[in-house]
């Protein structure tokens, strides 16, 4: 199985990009990430929330550590004049991507096809100890696709080192740095996605390295996400990602430097807009190095990597206004795929295919060009109108960020339940509380395991909640009802769960004790029997309350249309021209 390069959990924080000096601030811009004490100082491992440690402060500055990942570097092109242009450090989400919709339409025989099948790297797809339950197919059998898209930032080898600089951290331990969340509707009509800013602190769950075994014990105190990475491997974070949304992932995509520059400049051109004039350099040399002026643009080549990786120069020069940008190019960058067939010459298609593959470390049952090329198929079936950009609402710890309560919550419901983030759903109808065909066995013959799935994203499960519950079906006549002592996954909202059809009478008869809507009756391969998990919207009391739903995306999102064509960056006045 070939890996990653991930080892370690050598403790490190990120470094400026190729070019840039170091600032002080977590995400190396301005604005609300720069702060103090102990949740706003650096991350370089020494502390529970990233403090300096002394040996780091002693005698005034010493260098940061950089962030890592994977990566390769091809040589720069050369300018009219011979001389190679700079490459330049890019965030590498696009090439996910890209890599699917340019092997969807790149023909090639048996055996390229092989040749690039070895090309792909491939990975575990989840290296923690909890499964998350997948989500019920709709009444058509369709099940939606949950597909988390990594960056990562090694300075693993001599092309990488090139591209990322700081090189004192040449082959240290990698960090997530990028993590979007991209889910496929159930009926491939629509499309969501979630970034999370690579500063929030969660809970990292224990993970063990497939290849040497090593376990990570699970975090004691909250770490920031982009350590994921470096515990295992890339089914660590997917793992992260699980314990904190109870949103199952079906499979990662995880992205190095190479291929990004041909992708780049194969699409032909994608237009960005800014509202002023825009030069990311200050005096100092922090910036990208983009400039451009008020308005649209088309950007390819060097200036769409300048794009893609600016901070400086983007509202509070944060990780948050970059990652905005990027969504703005992404879904300019899917229309004019759509729009424009500017990828068509046999050999730039082939040369494409090469560098995407070898860009990609992806999960084993996503390891092929054939599964990658189905996947292409469902992600093009979606119009860029049904496409939705967000952001993981959040709110600031100091320095870093913590996901924001209740508005956080909401949005991974949404996408758990695959409701549609642009409000343009059908409302789900009465179908869902149909009675069961099947006839309930006697009450006093139904076995019912009661499972606790009270915790949420900031509140511990409360204790003793599935005995309660069990006592109080015993008492309403299923005397074989039974609790599950140890605490389950998160559950936002009880649900009966059965594993078969003939046991959906069974599941419906104790949801119908307990006074849960039928709609929350849902048939699992997870569970052998009827199961009854006590979400933590019943953490109280032995009455159920049915709470309307509120289910539109909180504005807190930032919620960004693939069809708006008049998005554009706002530009701090400090780096206009």
């Amino acid at each position: 199985m070939a890996r990653s390069g991930v080892r370690g959990d050598r403790r490190q924080s990120e470094a400026p990009e190729a070019g840039e000096a170091w600032n002080g601030s977590p995400s190396g811009g301005h604005g609300p990430y720069e702060g103090n004490g102990p949740y706003g100082q650096r991350n370089d491992g020494h502390g529970p929330y990233g403090q300096r440690s002394p040996e780091a402060d002693a005698g005034g500055s010493a260098p940061p550590p950089a962030p890592q990942g994977r990566g390769r570097r091809r040589r720069a092109p050369e300018d009219a004049s011979g001389r190679p242009r700079r490459r330049r450090r890019v965030l590498r989400w696009s090439a996910s991507v890209l890599a699917v919709l340019i092997l969807g339409t790149a023909g090639a025989g048996y055996l390229y096809y092989q040749h690039l099948n070895g090309n792909i790297k491939k990975d575990d797809l989840n290296l923690g100890d909890t499964e998350v339950a997948k989500p019920t197919p709709n009444a058509a059998g369709q099940t939606p696709l949950n597909i988390l898209l990594i960056g990562s930032d090694a300075r693993d080898s001599k092309e990488n080192q090139k591209l990322g600089g700081a090189k004192e951290t040449f082959g240290g331990t990698p960090l997530a740095d990028v993590q979007m969340l991209l889910h496929l509707s159930a009926d491939r009509t629509n499309m969501s996605v979630i970034s999370m800013p690579r500063d929030t602190l969660v809970q990292i769950p224990k993970c063990t390295d497939p290849d040497d075994g090593e376990v990570y014990p699970a975090s004691d105190v909250p770490l920031m996400t982009n350590r994921s990475l470096g515990r295992g491997g890339p089914g660590c974070t997917v793992a992260t990602w699980q314990e904190l949304t109870g949103i199952h992932i079906d499979h990662f995509m995880m992205v190095d430097f190479a291929g990004v520059v041909s992708m780049a400049d194969a699409i032909g051109g994608v237009p960005v807009c800014v509202d002023a004039n825009i030069y990311s350099k200050d005096s100092q040399g922090h910036g990208s190095g983009l400039k451009l002026e008020k308005g649209t643009t088309y950007v390819q080549g060097e200036q769409a990597l300048q794009w893609l990786r600016t901070r400086y120069g983007f509202e509070d020069g944060s990780d948050i206004a970059r990652a905005k940008a990027q969504h703005q190019y992404m879904n300019a960058m899917v229309r004019e795929l759509r729009e424009n067939a500017t990828i068509t010459n046999p050999n730039k298609l082939r040369k494409l295919a090469e560098e995407a593959t070898k860009a990609l470390t992806v999960d084993q049952s996503l390891g092929s060009v054939k599964a990658l090329y189905d996947l292409s198929t469902e992600l093009r079936k979606v119009e860029p109108e049904r496409i939705t950009m967000t952001t993981m609402p959040y709110t600031y710890v100091g320095a870093r960020v913590v996901p924001k309560e209740g508005d956080a919550e909401q949005l991974f419901r949404l996408v758990r339940e695959d409701i549609a983030l642009d409000g343009k759903d059908a409302k789900k109808k009465e179908t869902e509380d149909k009675v069961s065909d099947d006839p309930a066995a006697p009450d006093d013959e139904i076995g019912v395991l009661v499972q606790n799935g009270t915790s949420t994203s900031t509140q511990a499960a409360v204790q003793g909640r599935a005995g309660t519950l069990s006592g109080l079906l015993v008492e309403k006549g299923f005397t074989k009802a039974t609790a599950d002592r140890s605490t389950v996954s998160a559950e936002e909202k009880t649900v009966v769960r059965y594993p078969s059809a003939e046991l959906e009478g069974d599941a419906q008869a104790v949801a119908e004790a307990l006074g849960i809507p039928l709609s929350s009756v849902k048939r699992s391969t997870d569970v052998s029997g009827v199961t009854l998990v006590v979400g933590a919207d019943w953490r109280e009391g032995t009455a159920y309350e049915v709470k309307k739903e509120d289910d539109t995306t909180p504005k807190s999102a930032d919620a960004l249309n693939g069809a708006n064509k008049t998005a554009c960056m706002k530009v701090d006045p400090d780096f206009t021209w």
